[in-house]
């Protein structure tokens, strides 16, 4: 039998203590009237996920475009739970810990997830550098990169760990490659009700949920790429129509794919087609601003690769692009003092761009 979101399982807790729908909404005024910012944020979720509607509205980050707000159906949020804690093995008085900001999906999820699988949710302020119980263990917990950086020194007293919102660069990988908690990277969006598929970042993952280079697809998920080798996502539990992102894959079987780069960011410079996420990820370490790459018009190649960086620098050394091919290094620098950002945080580069005189 299909879980209904009109249920709220008995074993779910906040911070202890196991909320009826009726009490759940008084605790969800509570939050609202007299809570702090992200306490009123999750209230505003609870008061939308108890209401009459069978969907919720939902904000996208604007990582791609101008952010807006659609409508999620509730049972495909309650999919997405159950889709999530069969991938982990996660049962019912698990303990969770929840550190991200509930006006997004990623937030909203974690208390779905608690909702519907009978988890025991503790709360605490999404801050980059979240404080919690570290005498008291915690089953499973979602982070962006910035949290998991700063928070190391005491993950060992999380199982498992999800990581999004964010690319997650390679001097964080290697700082968690040998540390306790499994840790995993996800990909999705707004419009997959959060991540659809996930790919193992350490040694202590079991070996047989995902390859190491790979992401692999959760229960009831299936792939095609379009013209552009974009994914084409095919989850009729999360949506009722296929979706088609920006994002350029490779397939590698029928639940494995590889994730490329943004259709939107790629550079096609003399007729190689570069792409800016896997160049930057071979900077990661050696520029200490934010940066990112694009690329400008150019008479002879169509596009010539740039690099742009955040803040005032002295030089970059000419060692820091050692690991790249020919065709990949910077031709120009270019310096903006602050970049222009999303409503969730990420750069935005072709607002950034805009700020450039090139163009």
């Amino acid at each position: 039998m299909e879980t209904n979101f009109k249920i709220i399982h008995e074993k779910f807790k906040i911070k202890g203590v196991h909320y009826s729908i009726d009490h759940l909404l008084q605790l969800a005024h509570y939050f609202v009237k007299e809570g702090d910012k992200y306490e009123q944020e999750i209230g505003n979720f609870l008061h939308q996920w108890l209401d009459d509607n069978d969907f919720v509205e939902v904000n996208t980050s604007g990582s791609t475009g101008t952010p807006k707000s659609i409508k999620i159906s509730k049972q495909a949020m309650v999919n997405s739970a159950l889709a999530t804690g069969a991938f982990f093995g996660l049962k019912p008085s698990n303990t969770v810990l929840h550190c991200l900001p509930s006006q997004f999906i990623a937030g909203k999820m974690m208390l779905v997830r608690s909702m519907v699988l009978g988890l025991e949710l503790d709360l605490v302020e999404p801050t980059s550098n979240p404080l919690f119980n570290v005498k008291k263990g915690y089953d499973f917990c979602a982070m962006i990169p910035l949290q998991l950086e700063n928070t190391l020194q005491d993950c060992g007293h999380i199982k498992t760990i999800i990581v999004g919102g964010a690319s997650v660069s390679n001097a964080l990988k290697a700082k968690i490659k040998n540390i306790n908690p499994y840790v995993f990277e996800t990909y999705g969006m707004t419009e997959t009700v959060t991540h659809i598929a996930l790919k193992k970042l350490n040694n202590f993952c079991h070996a047989e949920l995902v390859s190491a280079s790979y992401f692999k697809l959760l229960p009831n998920i299936s792939i095609s790429t379009d013209e552009r080798d974009c994914l084409v996502i095919d989850a009729s539990k999360l949506s009722e129509e296929k979706i088609t992102t920006n994002d350029i894959v490779k397939i590698h079987s029928e639940t494995e794919f590889e994730w490329l780069g943004r259709f939107d960011n790629v550079i096609n410079s003399g007729g190689l087609k570069l792409f800016p996420e896997q160049i930057e990820a071979k900077l990661q370490n050696k520029i200490q601003s934010r940066f990112f790459i694009a690329s400008k018009p150019h008479e002879t190649l169509g596009e010539q690769l740039v690099l742009v960086v955040e803040g005032p620098i002295d030089s970059i050394e000419a060692s820091a692009f050692s690991e790249l091919k020919k065709h990949e290094k910077p031709k120009q620098i270019f310096t903006l003092n602050t970049f222009v950002e999303t409503v969730s945080g990420k750069i935005h580069r072709k607002k950034t761009l805009e700020l450039i005189n090139y163009l």
